[in-house]
């Protein structure tokens, strides 16, 4: 009798992509829930010049993957996942080796705090930028050459279940990554940040090690587009006035979603404690989404993806309110939980809601608003929102952190600190407004397109 097992159906390089997709993926969340204070507390960036670097990172990360994919088909997706976690791991160490340089040649000493002794005002601080961008560039080879790998090594029968695994590796990595921060954090201060990067560096050498010894694929064929076609692909889509739009609009819950890293890190350690769990915070929004994504996915398959999205758009700004109400409920513990940590567990609850009405309707919507034909070159820069979302919200942030909800080290004493953060909730109002403003803005795009008339059935997923 034929047996057949859940790993027979699936190639060797199918399951070493996605292994090593995981341990990327908890290096990068390791890393970035807490980049804004690392770029503070280790190398004595502003709230403002750690908002715009670790904006510029991010968005980066979302900008590039398209086009370092065409020079993936090229060289080979073997040869692209070797040259990606090289230069992760060199990255990732390098952000742990440069402060301990650092601290040895005596301009700054780690520990529970930091103590500058003249980082923070040195243009040495700027030397933690092409480090940075190492990541940037290997993490874009690997958004690219993964989800390429699945495509490649999965038929027209086993794609959707590929891709189900994939996303499955991807939470998984990403639980786990953020997991590991609050412990180390809690246990050794700013140190703590320190190491937390030499971790990282150890999961992308093992993946390296990994693809190094066991990916071997022999479907190599390019399947890419040349650089040419897809810079002409970019200036349509921002030609699209109507796809441009949207972009624009759905920025709008992204912003307010990617607050989970440029501002709630700080925000709750500055508001809590150094007790605080930012790690374990954003970890509900994960699990949220994957209790509710598939039963929401479900209710909603019938209506079009424009009412889902509008759904989803609705909620973001509740979700920025509740967040701002930590603050406003007074100080008794709420199920064991300060109220702040309370208030900012609920609100991303709702943000994980708004996510499952909206993220799984979006591409499509999207492609539906391409041309005939060019879905597919349209398809590779749906994520455009997100390099923008992701620059301006980081950017924003640490404004908002600046004037509302600045470093307690400046302060002399805990009553002028309580003073200065009366109004940090306001941080959240701003969000409520960009929601409100986001939301309004999808109903009146959906009836200027006139996209609430179509048939239901002709945007089912």
């Amino acid at each position: 009798m034929q047996k057949t097992t859940l790993p027979s159906k699936f190639s060797r390089p199918f399951w070493v992509a996605n292994s090593v997709e995981l341990l990327e993926r908890l290096a990068y969340y390791a890393v970035f829930i807490v980049i804004t204070i690392y770029l503070s507390n280790v190398w004595g960036f502003s709230d403002i010049e750690a908002g715009w670097i670790s904006g510029a990172f991010s968005a980066t990360l979302y900008l590039l993957p398209t086009f370092v994919g065409a020079y993936a088909d090229k060289i080979g997706f073997r040869k692209a996942i070797i040259i990606a976690f090289s230069l992760l791991t060199i990255g990732y160490a390098g952000l742990g080796i440069l402060p301990t340089l650092l601290e040895s040649a005596g301009l700054v000493s780690y520990g529970m705090e930091t103590t500058f002794n003249g980082l923070n005002t040195s243009a040495l601080r700027w030397t933690i930028v092409p480090v940075m961008v190492l990541i940037v560039i290997g993490g874009s080879f690997i958004k690219s050459v993964i989800s390429g790998t699945v495509a490649r090594e999965t038929s027209s029968e086993t794609r959707a279940r590929g891709y189900a695994i994939f996303y499955m590796m991807v939470n998984i990595g990403a639980f786990i990554g953020k997991t590991v921060v609050d412990p180390l954090r809690k246990s050794l201060g700013d140190q703590g940040l320190v190491y937390l990067n030499f971790f990282s560096a150890a999961m992308t050498g093992l993946a390296l090690i990994s693809v190094f010894f066991l990916y071997k694929s022999v479907k190599t064929e390019g399947e890419g587009k040349s650089f040419r076609e897809l810079g002409s692909g970019l200036l349509k889509v921002i030609s699209n006035v109507k796809l441009l739009v949207l972009i624009l609009i759905i920025s709008g819950f992204w912003m307010i979603q990617s607050q989970m890293y440029a501002t709630m890190p700080k925000y709750v350690i500055r508001m809590i404690g150094q007790h605080a769990s930012p790690g374990w915070y954003a970890n509900v929004n994960p699990l949220v989404v994957f209790l509710l994504v598939n039963l929401v996915t479900t209710i909603m398959k019938k209506y079009t993806a424009l009412r889902s999205m509008t759904i989803g758009m609705l909620i973001i700004p509740l979700s920025a309110l509740i967040m701002s109400m930590g603050t406003q409920i007074g100080k008794e513990e709420v199920l064991g939980l300060h109220p702040v940590a309370f208030m900012m567990i609920v609100g991303i609850a709702f943000q994980a809601v708004a996510e499952c009405f909206i993220s799984p309707r979006y591409l499509e919507y999207f492609s539906l608003q391409s041309p005939k034909g060019e879905e597919g070159l349209y398809l590779g820069f749906s994520h455009l929102h997100s390099f923008m979302s992701y620059l301006l919200a980081f950017g924003l942030g640490g404004y908002l952190l600046d004037k509302y909800c600045p470093d307690p080290k400046l302060f002399d004493s805990a009553e002028t600190y309580q003073v200065a953060t009366a109004h940090a909730h306001y941080i959240w109002y701003v969000f409520v407004g960009i929601g409100l403003i986001s939301a309004l803005a999808l109903l009146i795009y959906g009836y200027l397109t006139k996209e609430n008339k179509f048939s239901e059935t002709s945007t089912q997923a």
